[in-house]
């Protein structure tokens, strides 16, 4: 009997996961892993208890482990960097990478697991000798965005139990079978460190530098209180009140001056500033292990919820790529990650470098 642990996380996700493969035949253990020790937040302690009572009514064991450290060195830090160079990082994706398809599978295996599961919502499909990684069948939970660093070994000792459900049906079972958790509302915010307010929280960690607010012409609007605070595309939260522009026209972050320390807003969503045709990016994985065939044209996610965008690739350099898409896009952000499709099947991805037209 194939022995797989999951990672529990108190969800109701990884409730469902477990108890299918528990169905399923395996031999069926959870891990809850707890990454954070910066503050004294309480809701690490209320999953860990929900991840408990998961487990007792399924009749598993379940271990815990701490992987403060690996996440502080290989996760937290970049996240820090990125913002202090003023680009807009994506935690989840190097949490995936370095802790729960790194650190979490390796202790897993030392515990003697054949392979690990996790609640994602994505597919693996082996194919011969090749495992392909391929979108959710609940196109609104789809995670396939945050899983494009997974190479061959780790795909090959995964299981994405929940890949061809969708979350109604997942609450559905999770009820069905007096799962606690059926109607636990789903996590959001950083990877392990959840919902908090974001201002808040950076500024604990990196020094605020007030500057300018200006406009594409260099008139200044309004002050900004960190450019680490802001987004590109970013309409929200600008402070930027009347007497400026158009009166009903809304403003948005269009770009950010590092040198000059001025945040740059241009008026209206439609403004010209705030769409690009290229981009380019670096710091390539390649699911398969290898790029794929560049003269072909695939779909593009310049961020987690945005539509696939048909675009062609260029080599630039071994770990560059150029992409040039057929219609402008909005708000490409540096720092955020591209992820390149070939129809339901995520070839990989790299990091967002810069933007152009």
């Amino acid at each position: 009997m194939e022995k797989v642990i999951v990672g529990m996380s108190g969800g109701v996700d990884s409730a469902v996961a477990a108890f299918l493969l528990k169905e399923s035949g395996y031999d069926v253990e959870g891990v809850f892993m707890k990454n954070w020790n910066e503050d004294d937040d309480c809701s690490a302690e209320e999953d860990y208890k929900d991840a408990l009572m998961v487990s007792e009514v399924l009749g598993i064991p379940l271990h815990s482990v701490n992987f403060s450290k690996e996440y502080w060195d290989n996760v937290f830090s970049t996240f820090l960097d990125e913002y202090k160079k003023g680009r807009t990082p994506n935690p989840d994706i190097l949490c995936n990478k370095e802790i729960k398809f790194k650190a979490f599978l390796q202790y897993c295996i030392d515990l003697g697991a054949d392979k690990i599961a996790t609640g994602h919502y994505a597919k693996i499909v082996q194919s011969k000798n090749n495992y392909e990684l391929h979108k959710g069948e609940d196109a609104n939970k789809d995670q396939s965005y945050f899983l494009y660093t997974l190479g061959q070994e780790a795909l090959s000792k995964s299981l994405f139990p929940l890949a061809a459900l969708k979350k109604k049906e997942i609450r559905e079972i999770a009820k069905s079978e007096n799962l606690s958790v059926y109607n636990k509302k789903d996590s959001t915010g950083i990877c392990f460190i959840g919902e908090r307010d974001f201002k808040t929280f950076l500024k604990t960690y990196l020094f605020e530098s007030p500057g300018d607010i200006v406009n594409s012409e260099g008139q200044v609007l309004g002050t900004h209180d960190g450019l680490m605070y802001y987004t590109l595309g970013q309409r929200q939260g600008l402070g930027i009140g009347g007497g400026h522009g158009e009166k009903n026209a809304p403003w948005y972050v269009s770009d950010k001056s590092i040198e000059k320390n001025e945040l740059i807003a241009v008026q209206g969503k439609t403004h010209p500033n705030l769409y690009h045709k290229k981009l380019e990016a670096s710091q390539l994985h390649w699911v398969s292990g290898g790029m794929p065939d560049l003269s072909q044209s695939y779909g593009a996610k310049i961020r987690y919820r945005s539509q696939d965008a048909k675009c062609t690739m260029e080599q630039i350099s071994k770990d560059k790529v150029e992409l040039t898409f057929q219609e402008a896009q909005f708000a490409i952000a540096p720092g955020q990650s591209v992820v390149f499709y070939d129809g339901d099947i995520c070839l990989g991805g790299g990091i967002i470098d810069s933007r152009s037209n």
